[in-house]
């Protein structure tokens, strides 16, 4: 029988990247049957996203990858919107609520879905548009129990949330669908239900918000990997369908026969998005945020993507690109771990190349310089539709 410290054990970066790592050994071995790896190839995804980093931030003063910058598409400063006149403390709340909300909102839009902006008259897609579709709709107070105060997310509202009330937020409809709006409004159902019954984490009334007052109670430094802890013990059981060991769910983990004993990799995407996207809320709030190298790159498709179509992971049966792919089948799982791999050593030979340390570019910084507006800009050279090069079967919870 599995111990409870080895579930715990893979709710943690350092475990994403001992598990990827040993996929990648055997990749590198040539002992896996889905991929090969071409390292002469990685230099190229490297000098793209130096070229796509120079061109957005010229004088490589890059923020920190997260769902803020998200939020300011278009040149616009929606962040600033968020609970005007509010003290810093219930500012940070705020911003949490937010982050955290958009954040379990924020897998795949499909490619046909978009969001009007009735206030700026933009029309956005993707991670954007889920972004702005979310902002506008906390502003609307769609998560608040109190109708004077709209800039909240109150697990009791979350928890009786309807997918019709979302889509209708989200403008989903014929001729526009949302991928998973069903799935989307469970986990938001979910969330409420977990922050409700965890009060030491989330306050009464209970709102995600509130780990603000959870962490700066504890520390005037705060790890990041203590972030992502928290937020992955918290949260796992929101994860529908997913693994767990021991009684404990281990949210984002797939399995690959690689590994020995259980298969299990960790990969924590959407809750490593989501510790990034609490740093600067945290940060505002007075809190120092250390150690944000200790997280790892996202396993996601615009990451990897980049390194499929770079030709430094190169499918072993040219017909995976071709055919739809579970999001836990073996072949997805060595995908991720490779890119989460591939992103750290894209990270180091970036940083020689422009003289830089880990402490004034880390990894943060090159996922949003970077590599993920590198892996959308590659796809439409190659797709028209800027499609990721693998077709994933999403439930519109994972990526």
């Amino acid at each position: 029988m599995p111990s409870t410290s080895e579930a715990t054990a893979l709710l943690s970066a350092a475990a994403v990247r001992e598990r990827c790592g040993i996929v990648f050994a055997a990749v590198e071995r040539g002992e896996t049957r889905h991929f090969r790896l071409v390292p002469s190839r990685l230099d190229e995804a490297v000098c793209r996203v130096i070229d796509i980093t120079r061109r957005r931030y010229p004088d490589l003063a890059v923020p920190y990858h997260s769902r803020w910058r998200h939020f300011s598409v278009g040149g616009i400063n929606r962040a600033a919107l968020v609970a005007p006149g509010a003290s810093v403390a219930n500012a940070a709340r705020a911003l949490i609520d937010l982050a955290t909300i958009s954040v379990f909102l924020d897998a795949g839009a499909g490619r046909g879905w978009r969001f009007h902006e009735a206030e700026t008259g933009q029309l956005l897609a993707r991670s954007e548009g889920l972004a702005v579709a979310s902002l506008r709709a906390m502003q609307a107070g769609l998560f608040s129990a109190d109708p004077g105060a709209p800039w909240r997310a109150d697990a009791e509202v979350l928890s009786q949330i309807s997918a019709e009330a979302l889509a209708d937020a989200f403008q989903h409809g014929a001729g526009n669908e949302l991928l998973g709006i069903d799935a989307r409004a469970a986990l938001l159902r979910r969330l409420g239900e977990v922050c409700s019954a965890l009060p030491a984490l989330f306050g009464a009334p209970a709102r995600p918000g509130n780990l603000y007052d959870y962490w700066s109670a504890r520390r005037d430094e705060l790890p990041a990997a203590e972030i992502l802890r928290t937020l992955l013990q918290a949260f796992g059981p929101v994860w529908p369908n997913r693994f767990s060991l021991s009684g404990i769910p281990l949210g984002d983990c797939g399995r690959h026969s690689a590994v020995p004993g259980n298969g299990l990799v960790p990969f924590h995407k959407l809750s490593q998005w989501l510790a990034y996207s609490v740093v600067e809320p945290l940060m505002a709030g007075g809190l120092k945020i250390t150690e944000l190298d200790r997280l790892t790159g996202l396993a996601e498709y615009r990451n990897g993507g980049l390194f499929i179509d770079c030709g430094a992971i190169e499918p072993r049966d040219p017909t995976l690109l071709s055919r739809p792919l579970d999001a836990l089948s073996e072949p997805v799982i060595e995908w991720r771990a490779l890119t989460v791999v591939l992103l750290d050593r894209l990270a180091s030979r970036m940083r020689e190349i422009l003289g830089k340390s880990v402490e004034e570019f880390p990894l943060a910084c090159v996922l949003e310089g970077g590599t993920w507006a590198a892996g959308r800009e590659i796809a439409l050279e190659h797709r028209p539709s800027g499609a990721a090069p693998l077709t994933i079967l999403s439930d519109g919870t994972l990526f």
